[in-house]
């Protein structure tokens, strides 16, 4: 998948902001092509410049070149490969057997990506003999002249032995894979305190050939067998089972790892370190949870719905999880959030937790992300996009995981949340650039990671379970997966697996939704007379460069009893008028009552109707509108008296929000208000208990002190944060102490609050405690961590800094995550007007970043 990192968001935005900056001026009157529905032909080329007078949006990407399916003239049908490692260098040491055909044209020529090897032997194997091959090498493509042109018909094998160097690669990477070496060094000299050392790999998207050759596209599909030779202490990981293990007469050991059914080669993996391994199963197959020795024994927490997720997804599916086992691998310093690798997915350090962090429920996430994960070895791995442009086949379908696992496991409410959490991520990401779903036109493949691969595709596929219905819907996967098994696909193949299973042509949907850009904006309004109500809706967006949609949508109408009439209407016009029989004035007309459209909304509806939809709400999304809506309204007693309703709510996400909707609350009775806040403080779940703390802080006439107090040494550390972040900017008498008593905690999240708290209260005693304490903050938390330590050290002296200007210039130039070399480079650009010597160090800084988008952030500043 390339999960998107929990704790980015922020730089999500920076990075969007560098993809705009990059473009230059957004908009470049072109219009990118609309590609086919009924067959695939290559794009037609870019609509001519819009006429004069025509405003062109700023969302609009500029125009970027045609990106067709990689032609496949070889197939890799089988990679073997022998390899070691040389720790002090960060080499692999590596013999590759590929096992080729030719496609259909007999070839005499096999050209195969490898990036930044060392190429030493070139060979075809046969059974009689061995013969040396000639190449050409330009260190990222390998060209072999083969002996004869080989027919289809032929199979032959190449083996090469090489020396992969992947710190020599010149360094990319996107907002979900921040790098893209392939192959990655942690600590390899152990000299870093705290952090183990580890090997591992990132395949996705052409990054395996960074450490074995290979022909480097997702419509390849090889069997494999990994041999690993490792320190003895290691565990190793690779997909497939293990298959022998021995030791060597030097004490290393020889692990071989073989998968049986083929894959693509970006989903090939390999990890190394010093690992516990807890141990499930699931119908007879292994389900291992690889983990850091101090996590083991809440490995089983983290990951341990593994099984029940392989049940329930192989039943709503209908096939069985198809592979032959599967373990999940927590690393360090991992380039995305986690990685769908076959059999053997991979994730960030983030999802490892201690007691304390398993608390808060916000840990859920990480569970997300396990089926997410999951689900990809149905939707990506078992049947695979066929090119970059397919991507939202393998995303769109782990995303909306997401949202069955929550349905399935928590109920409605909570799958409600992820629904809302999604559309607004891509609603945000929309604002800055609009792009078809499956998109032939893009500049570099890594610009299909992004919140429409992602979250508009997940929302698009429930709006086609809606539409289908359940039954339809999970019928049509299974026809889908059962008839492109082991095999890479476009989205014709998805849409006729629908249209055979419903009997429907659904040209209009997918046309609609997955090859044309942005979203429908809806203005609705609806008014009451004999007997009818008058809906009307408009379609508001810009149709020049986004269609007039077709939507299928429920309407509500409640006139008087708790049960209100449904309507099942299609808008198929920009502006179009739906008489709905009533028998009396409603209380409320609620279009899209299901809250399943993909829009931005514009709803007409009085206060008390809006009150109304709250006590009356079908669905978790309802209530949440109705909150937002009525921020601002407190001062009413209606909508007072729904706050306070809401705090009582039984679903956690409303009480947050209330309390969020709470800050500075000046309306009626306000003792009673902030006395209900204050019981929320208690809350059994942590989230609510934050939100309520921040909520207090905005009330400056207010004695809290010991409620904060009480709060920092909370079982949960979201809470304890969220009162050393009040706390820092109002310290109670007693604060200092108080912090001092935690400053050893090992929870990373902890370690930023309280970091927080010394940038603004802190002093020359701290500054030791910031150095020591750095190697125990997780990559994901070093961002902000380098911002506080920038702030503490504007206040000493710059005699003091030298150590922590050493250390963080390390970063800057060397940390694997672009965000961490961002954050240290920030941090130290706070002490240049005391330090005016820094302006070198960061002027070569700049000159010597690899990274597009650091490059051109530093440009800008």
């Amino acid at each position: 998948m390339k999960y998107l990192v929990p704790g980015l968001t922020s730089l999500l935005l920076f990075v969007q902001f560098l993809a705009v900056a990059q473009r230059g001026t957004s908009g470049s009157g072109k219009l990118p092509s609309k590609a086919p529905v009924h067959k695939k032909v290559a794009p037609a080329p870019s609509v001519a410049p819009a006429p004069a007078g025509i405003v062109v949006p700023s969302w609009l990407p500029s125009e970027a070149p045609i990106q067709p399916a990689a032609t496949i003239l070889t197939e890799v049908t089988d990679t073997k490969l022998d390899v070691r490692f040389d720790y002090k260098k960060q080499h692999l040491l590596g013999t590759a057997l590929l096992t080729l055909r030719s496609h259909f044209y007999p070839q005499s020529e096999l050209v195969l990506d490898a990036k930044g090897f060392d190429v030493q032997k070139v060979e075809l194997v046969s059974d009689k003999k061995t013969k040396s091959l000639t190449y050409n090498y330009n260190r990222r493509k390998l060209v072999i002249a083969l002996d004869h042109p080989y027919p289809r018909s032929t199979p032959y094998q190449v083996r090469i032995v090489y020396v992969a160097k992947p710190n020599e690669l010149p360094q990319g990477g996107s907002a979900a894979i921040t790098n893209d070496k392939g192959l990655y060094f942690i600590n390899p000299l152990g000299t870093e305190k705290n952090k183990p050392r580890q090997i591992w790999t990132q395949g996705e998207t052409e990054s395996s050939s960074c450490w074995f050759p290979t022909i480097d596209k997702p419509n390849q599909r090889m069997t494999q067998e990994i041999s690993m030779t490792v320190e003895k202490q290691f565990k190793t990981l690779s997909n497939g089972l293990l298959t022998s293990s021995h030791t060597n007469p030097d004490g290393t050991r020889t692990d071989t790892w073989k998968l049986s059914e083929p894959h693509a080669p970006y989903l090939a993996t390999m990890v190394v370190g010093d690992f516990a391994v807890v141990s499930d199963s699931w119908h007879g197959k292994p389900v291992d949870y690889y983990v850091e020795p101090k996590y083991a024994g809440t490995a089983r927490a983290v990951f341990g719905h593994t099984p029940q997720m392989l049940d329930f997804f192989s039943k709503k599916l209908g096939v069985e999880y198809p592979w032959e086992k599967y373990a999940q691998v927590a690393v360090r310093d991992y380039v995305s959030g986690a990685m769908e690798n076959t059999t053997a997915s991979t994730f960030g350090s983030f999802v490892q937790a201690s007691k304390r962090e398993l608390l808060d429920a916000n840990f859920q996430t990480s569970e997300f992300v396990v089926a997410h994960e999951l689900f990809h070895h149905w939707f990506g791995d078992y049947v695979t996009c066929e090119s970059w442009a397919n991507l939202p086949l393998n995303e769109s379908f782990a995303d909306y995981s997401e949202y069955l696992w929550a349905e399935y496991k928590y109920g409605a409410d909570e799958a409600g949340l992820v629904q809302e959490i999604k559309i607004n991520n891509y609603l945000e990401e929309a604002q800055s650039k609009r792009e078809p779903l499956i998109r032939y036109r893009y500049q570099n493949r890594e610009d299909m990671l992004d919140r429409h691969s992602y979250d508009k595709g997940g929302r698009v596929l429930h709006m086609l379970r809606k539409y289908v219905g359940d039954e339809a819907f999970f019928a049509s996967l299974n026809r889908y997966l059962t008839q492109n098994k082991l095999s890479a696909v476009e989205i014709s193949k998805l849409r006729v697996a629908f249209e055979e299973t419903t009997g429907e042509d659904l040209m209009w949907f997918f046309n609609q939704w997955f090859l044309k850009r942005g979203h429908p904006e809806l203005r609705i309004t609806h008014s009451y007379t004999n007997g009818q109500v008058s809906l009307r809706v408009q379609q508001t967006q810009d149709t020049l460069f986004q269609p007039v949609y077709r939507l299928p949508v429920t309407v509500a109408v409640w006139t008087g009893s708790n049960q209100p009439t449904e309507h099942h209407i299609t808008v198929t016009k920009a502006d179009q008028i739906f008489q709905l029989p009533a028998n009396q004035k409603p209380n409320l007309v609620k279009f899209d009552s299901e809250s399943q459209l993909l829009a931005q909304f514009d709803e007409e509806r009085t206060t008390d109707e809006l009150v109304f939809q709250f006590y009356h709400a079908q669905s978790y999304q309802q209530k949440s509108e109705v909150l937002d809506l009525l921020q601002n309204k407190t001062d009413q007693m209606s909508v007072s008296s729904l706050l306070r309703n809401a705090l009582n709510d039984k679903f956690w996400n409303v009480r947050r929000l209330a309390l969020d909707h709470l800050r500075r609350y000046r309306g009626p009775e306000p003792e009673g208000m902030r006395k209900d806040i204050q019981r929320l403080a208690s809350d059994p779940v942590s989230r609510v208990r934050a939100q309520a703390i921040t909520t207090l802080a905005t009330f400056p006439d207010g004695n809290y002190g010991s409620i904060y107090g009480k709060a920092i040494g909370d079982s949960s550390a979201l809470v304890a944060a969220a009162a050393l972040e009040v706390l820092a900017k109002k310290p109670e008498p007693t604060t200092r102490q108080q912090v001092a008593a935690i400053e050893n905690t090992t929870s990373s999240p902890l370690l930023v609050a309280i970091a927080s708290y010394y940038a603004l209260n802190g002093n020359l005693d701290q500054y030791p405690w910031f150095l020591r304490r750095l190697p125990d903050v997780t990559e994901g938390d070093l961002y902000a961590y380098f911002q506080s330590f920038g702030t503490l050290m504007t206040h000493i002296p710059p005699v003091e800094r030298d150590k922590g200007v050493k250390i963080l210039e390390d970063y800057a130039r060397n940390a694997p995550r672009y965000e961490i070399r961002l954050g240290a480079y920030k941090s130290l650009a706070l002490l240049l007007p005391s330090m005016p010597s820094l302006k070198a160090t960061l002027q070569n800084i700049r000159e010597k970043e690899t990274d597009d988008r650091l490059r051109a952030f530093y440009n800008l500043m």
